[in-house]
């Protein structure tokens, strides 16, 4: 790969698991590992390790390995998680309660704001330590606060409905849950959907395609 070449989402993909993998070494108190050995952890090739590292530069020495803390604070900064994202969530359901809940926003880049709902039930209850806001307050609260990203917990027809609100409020960058794909009305947002139905049928397909023990 040449510089300035740009990197495949494949390889993009992947760093998340590095981040994550190096982290649980760092709690172990690994000070330093080879790519041959993470990859063996991580169910990779060690040419596939040096590959997607050399992406950004690689950061390893030939015959010493890598020094985790160091591999760990590099990933953190190509993902950018030095930074800080204005962060609004949208359907305080099931679903984006735990996601809000659960979610550590801050420790991957973001911070979580404020949360909408449209339910009269659920509108004025505390998730985290914020109170559910009516989603007619939307407009207003986005050109008080700015916030640059929605994480999106609602069924495809209310998204739909929803979509140019939230692009005319300036939201450009989204982590979608719906199944409504923003990217084919909006060329110019960035959306990372999750299918939890997709991961639940390749998990079937796996299942039902496993070679048999005897």
């Amino acid at each position: 790969m040449h510089k300035g070449d740009p990197i495949s989402m494949s390889v993009i993909r992947r760093l998340p698991r590095y981040y994550r993998f190096l982290s649980e070494l760092q709690q172990n108190g690994t000070v330093r590992i080879s790519s041959r050995e993470l990859a063996q952890r991580m169910g990779l090739t060690a040419s596939q390790i040096r590959q997607d590292l050399n992406c950004f530069g690689g950061f390893g020495q030939q015959g010493y390995g890598y020094l985790v803390n160091h591999l760990y604070r590099e990933i953190g900064t190509i993902l950018g998680l030095n930074h800080i994202y204005p962060t609004i969530l949208i359907g305080a359901g099931n679903l984006g309660r735990a996601v809000a809940t659960h979610m550590a926003f801050e420790q991957r880049g973001f911070e979580l704001t404020a949360i909408f709902d449209h339910s009269k039930r659920i509108i004025g209850h505390k998730i985290r330590h914020m109170v559910v806001q009516d989603i007619a307050t939307l407009t207003a609260y986005c050109q008080t606060h700015s916030p640059q990203v929605a994480v999106l917990c609602l069924p495809k027809d209310s998204v739909q409905e929803l979509a140019e609100t939230l692009y005319d409020n300036g939201l450009r960058f989204f982590w979608n849950f719906s199944h409504y794909d923003l990217a084919m009305k909006f060329e110019d947002v960035i959306v990372e959907n999750v299918h939890l139905s997709d991961s639940l049928m390749t998990l079937c397909y796996r299942i039902t395609n496993a070679p048999e023990k005897e």
